[in-house]
């Protein structure tokens, strides 16, 4: 209640702060530079939805910005469109812009989808210098300020309409980040193969996220022609692109708050590197508040001297090197890059995650609901009387990796509601069957069936979908969201919402997003972590990680659950409880497939097991008759029945 008092308190306070400023403020050059970080902060609001969530670095958001403005500039010019038809134009025309470069360039990551989105923006800019016929070329366009009812408006008025827009960006771009589209988009930065193995497909919301990032860069590009009343190529270059990222780095990502600081720093820091005098001052203030912040942090044992001193000495020296130049042109785009390379190393979560921090304060999240009876899967089954009815076929699977066969003409049969143990030393294939039956391999050979259908060769997400779930061998988990967020992202697949659902709040979407957290909490429940709902995944501790993992799988509703050894790093209470959890599940008729070490949890819980042993199945059937098959002893002791009565327990 607190955090809601002050939010809107906060709210409000912005809000005066808007209505108030060209009263207060009626120069009508700070006027026209307010307006200016205000569109820039649409823009940065949009590309922090790539940046902040998906984890994808985009170079081209200043070519999408040009698109923008220049749809603008081209409508009005040529043929004299009202602004209430120009806007949206240039909304959707960097959006399909955008679309069209998110296809191809989304199959890459990293500093190749950097290249790609670069080579865009250059590419932007040197068609609106060509296309002199549409664009008037190196000429530019004149326009003047929009429209309304015959009344052309004034500076004022159009600033009051630009902060109108970003008000209504703002509040937009915060329900798409607080939805099930927000959760999905941040699942991918954090672990893109269990967004995948959630039915989330990675390739099609990356695309999503840049569609729609486009689109707000579109809006920004739009106002600001009309802010300007005059576009040329030249403003759409290189240095603007760093800027927008630097910008949403500096400022804090996954914050509207940070992407606001972030548009302050655009548009105010060109004008401060082009004034050495004042870039003087700055930098020694800058160093004098970093003595100051490092001695505090160092009193309250915050940090290390080791940790300040580097950035500690990076302020002081800038301050010092400052009074050997004489002027700010030749150096811009190397203070450029080296800003962007200290706030990437020391100040990770931007300046507004550094504040959150030193005054101890996280990142706000949903409180959750409580359950109120909802069961926590849509459809219960029955484990009995199926009659072993294979669920899983698996026909002669071949896995190969150049020479090497991980798994070699395996078959294998799952019967519907029973607990299917997959067994065998390090490296024997289990985890690459796991992988080969959730798609995240293709065989060479063979063929996967589930539930009659053949699923080999499908995406992890379709595989998904279809009700095959899976936990890993490494704890992946989406660990800046809460546990309910966790769960979410599993229940993604029961929302058909969409983001214009999201953006509208529509009772469809507000019936289905409280649904959704009250099956979160009943599964939450089911796996004994109802009381550690808001604790972010990362804290934790090591085996209620695992409990959520399964919790997460459990959204999907399967019909089969793929268990990676679950039980390892275990303690002992903590796998007795794991225990409990499976055989519950099982219980509500969710064929399992455990891969697992621990042989007494195997043998405890297994209806059938198989063994891998080099890629090839040497063993499967009743727990006691393969724990007592010699050649299972021998895979994993090495030596022959007579030497060992049992496989060891701690492999």
């Amino acid at each position: 209640m607190n955090q809601k008092i002050t939010m809107l308190a906060l709210s409000a306070a912005g809000l005066a702060v808007l209505l108030l400023f060209p009263v207060v403020i009626p120069n009508p050059y700070y006027i026209h530079l307010a307006e200016t970080i205000l569109i820039y902060a649409i823009l940065l609001f949009g590309l922090d939805i790539v940046v902040g969530y998906t984890g994808q670095v985009s170079l081209g958001h200043a070519g999408l910005f040009g698109i923008g403005s220049y749809a603008t500039g081209v409508l009005v010019f040529k043929l004299g469109a009202p602004f209430w038809l120009a806007i949206p134009a240039s909304v959707l025309g960097a959006a399909v812009f955008g679309a069209i470069l998110a296809l191809p360039a989304l199959r890459v990551t990293g500093p190749y989808l950097a290249m790609v989105t670069l080579a865009f923006g250059t590419i932007v800019q040197i068609l609106i210098n060509e296309m002199s016929f549409l664009t008037e070329g190196p000429m530019g366009i004149k326009i003047h300020k929009p429209m309304l009812f015959g009344h052309k408006l004034s500076e004022v008025e159009y600033y009051y309409m630009v902060a109108a827009l970003t008000v209504l960006s703002l509040i937009v771009v915060h329900r798409i980040l607080k939805s099930n589209l927000g959760r999905a988009f941040e699942a991918l930065r954090d672990s893109p193969i269990a967004s995948d193995c959630m039915g989330v497909s990675v390739y099609r919301y990356k695309v999503y996220a840049f569609v729609i990032s486009a689109g707000f860069a579109g809006l920004a590009g739009s106002l600001y022609a009309y802010s300007e009343e005059y576009i040329s190529p030249n403003t759409y270059n290189f240095e603007l692109t760093i800027l927008f990222l630097l910008a949403v780095i500096m400022g804090g990502r996954k914050t509207r708050s940070g992407a606001l600081i972030g548009a302050l720093i655009v548009v105010m820091l060109p004008s401060l590197l082009s004034d050495i005098a004042l870039f003087r001052k700055i930098a020694v203030a800058a160093a004098v508040l970093g003595v100051i912040g490092s001695g505090l942090m160092l009193a309250q044992k915050r940090t290390t001297v080791r940790g300040v001193i580097v950035p500690l000495v990076a302020t002081i020296g800038l301050a010092a090197v400052s009074f050997k130049l004489d002027n700010m042109v030749e150096w811009r785009l190397t203070i450029f890059g080296l800003m962007t390379l200290f706030v990437v190393y020391y100040l990770q979560d931007g300046i507004v995650g550094f504040l959150m921090s030193f005054i101890g304060r996280g990142r706000r999240h949903v409180k959750a609901v409580t359950a109120h009876g909802v069961a926590p899967f849509a459809q219960l089954g029955d484990s009995r009387n199926t009659g072993g009815v294979p669920l899983l076929r698996v026909d002669q699977a071949l896995m190969q990796f150049g020479g090497l066969k991980a798994l070699n003409q395996v078959d294998l049969s799952v019967a519907q509601g029973s607990v299917h143990g997959l067994i065998g030393p390090n490296g024997s294939g289990k985890s690459t069957m796991m992988n080969v039956l959730t798609g995240i391999y293709k065989p060479t050979a063979g063929k996967v069936e589930f539930d009659g259908a053949v699923i080999s060769g499908r995406t992890p997400s379709e595989i998904a979908l279809g009700g095959v779930a899976r936990t890993f061998q490494n704890v992946q988990l989406f660990g800046e969201m809460t546990a309910t967020e966790n769960v979410l992202v599993g229940l993604h697949n029961t929302f058909a919402s969409n983001v214009f659902d999201v953006m509208l709040q529509t009772p469809r979407y507000r019936r289905e997003e409280r649904l959704a957290r009250e099956r979160a909490a009943s599964i939450l429940d089911f796996v004994g972590l109802a009381d550690l709902a808001n604790e972010e995944a990362r804290n934790l501790p090591y085996g209620k990680q695992r409990l959520l993992e399964i919790g997460r799988a459990l959204g999907l509703n399967p019909r089969l659950l793929l268990l990676d050894e679950p039980a390892a790093g275990l303690t002992a209470p903590d796998i007795r409880e794991l225990m409990a959890i499976i055989r519950k599940i099982r219980e509500h008729g969710i064929t399992i497939i455990l891969i697992e070490h621990h042989m007494d949890v195997v043998m405890a819980l297994s209806d059938v097991v198989t063994v891998l042993d080099f890629g090839q199945k040497i063993a499967e059937g009743a727990p006691a008759a393969v724990q007592s098959d010699p050649k299972v002893i021998e895979a994993y002791l090495g030596g022959s029945s007579e030497q060992a009565a049992t496989p060891s327990t701690t492999h």
